[in-house]
């Protein structure tokens, strides 16, 4: 699979998943480098998921900690 398809993979999965954890962060602010520098020599499909997952749960997890301070 090339680099472009790998971050389309991602890019589709982050939509599917957008109203869960961070996947939102990657739609709505990561570019097509910004994936690729994310996903790095992944070669699978599931490995470039599974290193996205790893930022947009961060993301959703600091979004979350954020909002509980301020309810």
């Amino acid at each position: 699979m090339n680099r472009q398809e790998l971050i389309q993979a991602v890019r589709d999965h982050a939509i599917r998943n957008y109203e869960t954890g961070g996947w939102d962060e990657i739609v709505e602010c990561l570019s097509d480098d910004d994936i690729a520098d994310l996903i790095g020599e992944c070669h699978t499909v599931s490995g470039a998921i599974a290193k996205a997952a790893k930022y947009a749960d961060q993301c959703g997890e600091t979004r979350d900690s954020i909002e509980s301070t301020i309810w």
